[in-house]
C-alpha cells in the first residue's frame, strides 16, 4: 500500500485516499514544514521602496494665496501651502512692509508673482483698510502690472503673530476698486478680493 507523500512542487501535497493512521497524524506537521521550506527570502539586491520627500512650506503650513484675475490675464489663483512661495520684509525706505507671493499659473503656463506693499504696517500690527500698493509680475516676460496710485487698493490685516525672533505669520484680505495698469504697456488686470497667508521677517534686509 502506498503511503502519503509530499510532492516535490512547493505547496502541492499528495494524499491518496488509502493512508494509514500514522501518515494521517503526520500530515499537518509535514504540511507546516513544507510551507516554511517554500517561503521566499527577500532579495537583498532589490531597490528599497521610494520614500516621498516631505513637502516644502515656504509660506508656513497655513500659507496660501487666492484670487481671480480678469483682463490681460483671466485665471483663478488658488495656491495652497505646497504650491506658493513667499517672502516678507520691510520696504527699502523702512516704511511698512512688502509681501511677495509667487507660484505657477497653469492657465497661462507661466510663473506669476503678486506683491502686496503696505506702507502703514508696523511690527505685530493688525488693522483694516490699510493703503496698499499692489503689483503683479509675469516672471521671465518683463511684464508688470501695478496700481497707479495709493488709493486703489486696501488691505485688512487680520493677524500678525510672532513665530520666532522677528518672524511673523501674517494673513488678511486685499481688495481693489480699480485695475492694475501695465507698466510700459496699455493692458490692465483687475482682481477679486485677494486672500493671503504668509510670513513676514522684520529683520530681513
Amino acid at each position: 500500500m502506498e503511503h502519503g507523500r509530499i510532492g516535490h512542487n512547493c505547496g502541492v501535497l499528495h494524499n491518496p485516499l488509502q493512508t494509514d493512521s500514522l501518515t494521517r497524524a503526520l500530515l499537518p506537521a509535514l504540511a507546516a514544514i513544507l510551507l516554511v521550506a517554500c517561503g521566499r527570502t527577500p532579495d537583498a539586491s532589490a531597490p528599497a521602496p521610494e520614500i516621498a520627500a516631505a513637502p516644502e512650506y515656504l509660506c508656513g503650513r497655513g500659507g496660501y494665496l487666492k484670487t481671480t484675475l480678469f483682463g490681460a490675464i483671466s485665471a483663478d489663483i488658488d495656491w495652497p501651502a505646497t504650491a506658493v512661495r513667499c517672502e516678507g520684509m520691510p520696504r527699502p525706505d523702512a516704511r511698512g512692509a512688502r509681501l511677495r507671493f509667487a507660484g505657477h499659473l497653469t492657465a497661462i503656463g507661466q510663473d506669476v508673482a503678486v506683491i502686496v506693499a503696505l506702507p502703514g504696517l508696523t511690527r505685530g500690527m493688525s488693522g483694516n483698510e490699510l493703503k496698499t500698493n499692489a503689483t503683479i509680475i509675469l516672471e521671465g516676460s518683463g511684464r508688470f502690472f501695478s496700481t497707479a496710485a495709493d488709493d486703489v487698493c486696501w488691505t485688512d490685516v487680520l493677524r500678525q503673530e510672532l513665530l520666532a525672533d522677528e518672524r511673523y505669520a501674517i494673513g488678511g484680505n486685499m481688495y481693489c476698486i480699480g485695475p492694475l495698469i501695465e507698466v510700459n504697456g496699455d493692458a490692465e488686470i483687475s482682481l477679486t478680493e485677494l486672500e493671503f497667508s504668509g510670513l513676514l521677517d522684520w529683520s530681513a534686509k
